[in-house]
């Protein structure tokens, strides 16, 4: 059963599943009554008797003993606890089996095509179709946007920048002239691609600022967290690779080049020319000085502070 009710939009759930749904939709074993019936997902100890809630890791044993939730995928280890709902969807893994229950309980919101009245559109601008400029937006002259990309209020794109098809820039967002933002690419508010990066001379008795003359790629499919910052190249280019993940509040410096499905987590500062290698993981305050080059698949735990190379695979 997959209902819609009316009215109910944004952070709460719009549709209801039952557990015989559920189960299909994830391909899960059901133990418990097939009729129970949920609206929204939510923690083991917040989640009330409509809710699907989910248990992957015996540490929160005591949260799921005591929880409410009227369905909860549970790991296979985890399945046979005493303690806990008695509606229960047996998955391999219930982080994924999350992520297909998400879109069938919420609504994406409604992006309506077309330009604002207060936006302000530059001379050569090329929009395709079906995109989306939200209120007091600027386009500077010679910017392209690809089709179905959304652009929210107050964000600004410079002069020739390109932005491909099906991309959303959230609220506030700047892109400096030398941004090149790939497909499906998705900026969260305050996010700053291609400013200049911290380069200087030391001459005359002054700090002379070296000119800024690369691009800030942003490459297929990445998702850049809420005030972080991208510098674009001195001379060469700064790029982020396909599928990557970066937090909010990370600091990307120039001619860094950061590859495919990396993961790269809150107040992580990354100098310039650093090379991170695909599937890497950045967790929290890492910081890289200048030069590094972290080898494929290596994790850097948070707070570590890294001052030479790291080999692929190493923790």
């Amino acid at each position: 059963m997959s209902e819609r009710p009316s009215g109910r939009r944004g952070g709460e759930g719009v549709r209801s599943l039952t557990a015989d749904a559920i189960a299909a939709l994830v391909s899960g074993t059901l133990r418990g009554a097939g009729g129970v019936t949920v609206h929204a997902v939510a923690p083991l100890d917040r989640a009330g008797p409509d809710e699907v809630s989910f248990y992957a890791h015996r540490r929160y044993a005591d949260r799921f003993a005591g929880s409410n939730a009227g369905v909860v995928l549970v790991a296979p280890e985890l399945a046979d606890e005493e303690r806990g709902p008695a509606c229960r969807i047996v998955v391999p893994e219930p982080h994924e089996a999350l992520l297909r229950v998400l879109p069938e309980l919420y609504d994406e919101p409604d992006v309506e095509p077309g330009v604002h009245s207060t936006a302000v559109i530059g001379r050569g601008v090329r929009l395709g179709a079906r995109v989306s400029i939200g209120p007091y937006a600027v386009l500077e002259a010679g910017a392209s946007v690809g089709e179905g990309t959304a652009i929210g209020p107050h964000c600004h794109v410079g002069r020739d920048v390109e932005i491909g098809a099906g991309s959303e820039l959230l609220h506030g967002v700047t892109l400096y002239a030398g941004a090149r933002i790939g497909n499906r690419v998705r900026l969260h508010a305050g996010v700053r691609v291609a400013s200049d990066g911290f380069g200087y001379v030391y001459r005359n008795g002054v700090h002379e600022k070296i000119p800024h003359v690369g691009r800030a790629i942003i490459e297929d499919d990445v998702e850049i967290g809420a005030n972080s910052t991208i510098d674009r190249g001195s001379i060469d280019d700064t790029v982020v690779g396909a599928g990557t993940r970066i937090d909010n509040l990370v600091h990307v410096a120039h001619n860094v080049r950061i590859g495919r499905l990396c993961l790269i987590m809150a107040q992580v500062g990354i100098a310039g020319s650093v090379r991170i290698e695909d599937g890497c993981v950045l967790a929290g305050q890492v910081g890289v000085s200048g030069h590094r080059t972290i080898g494929a698949g290596a994790r850097l735990a948070a707070q570590a502070g890294v001052f030479g190379d790291v080999p692929a695979g190493e923790t």
